[in-house]
């Protein structure tokens, strides 16, 4: 009989490339799931919505997850975990989602710990950031909006919509409202607490998790 080894655990910070200040996440995740699992994972702890295709590249092959249509270029994500892949610690790999925006994320194995008993996973325990507009343009498109959005900017542009027309005029404007609140808190600290809570709905095969991801706003 061949001898079983132990999962282990994988610290990874998640870093979205090209922009500054950084987007980022640290989770810790088993060695025991698959890459379609980490897939998912990443989605959730980023805030994506899971609407576009993505491929990982790890030790230079392509995995991904393929759709009807789509080919299978791609490594069968569902059949392999991360256990197979020999991770080294400091090691890096890569993760691109939205291939019109090129959303390209940096993934380093900042620690292999062992697995603990009663220990919950996925979990993310640091953030900055939160999650661009999907279709914005990458980036590059990104940073261009953000620079239009100043505090100033978002502040009289509220205050205009309150001396507008009062309560029923802020109903009238809340997509707009939601948009500039976006803009206003877009490099405040990243939310453990609900990003965990999903994380753990989607540990236990709860669809819920699904439904309640993070939404991001709509450009254009």
């Amino acid at each position: 009989m061949p001898e079983l080894i132990p999962p282990v655990t994988y610290q990874l910070k998640i870093v979205l490339v090209g922009i500054s200040p950084m987007i980022w996440r640290r989770i810790k995740v088993s060695s025991d799931i698959t890459i379609a699992d980490l897939h998912y994972i990443i989605q959730t702890v980023m805030g994506w919505k899971e609407e576009h295709l993505h491929k990982f590249l790890i030790h230079g092959v392509h995995y991904g997850i393929s759709y009807p249509g789509t080919g299978g270029l791609m490594g069968n994500a569902h059949e392999i975990k991360l256990s197979k892949l020999g991770f080294r610690e400091r090691e890096k790999f890569s993760y691109e989602y939205n291939f019109n925006c090129s959303w390209k994320h940096q993934i380093r194995v900042e620690a292999i710990l062992p697995e603990e008993s009663g220990q919950v996973l996925p979990v993310c325990t640091a953030g900055k950031g939160n999650c661009p507009p999907e279709n914005c343009g990458g980036a590059i498109g990104f940073i261009s909006l953000r620079q239009q959005h100043s505090r100033f900017e978002l502040a009289v542009r509220m205050g205009e919509i309150i001396l507008e027309g009062g309560i029923e005029e802020i109903v009238n404007h809340r997509e707009e409202l939601k948009e500039l609140h976006y803009w206003a808190t877009i490099n405040d600290k990243t939310d453990c607490a609900k990003i965990n809570k999903l994380l753990s709905q989607y540990a236990t095969g709860d669809e819920a998790w699904k439904d309640c991801l993070n939404q991001t706003i709509t450009i254009g």
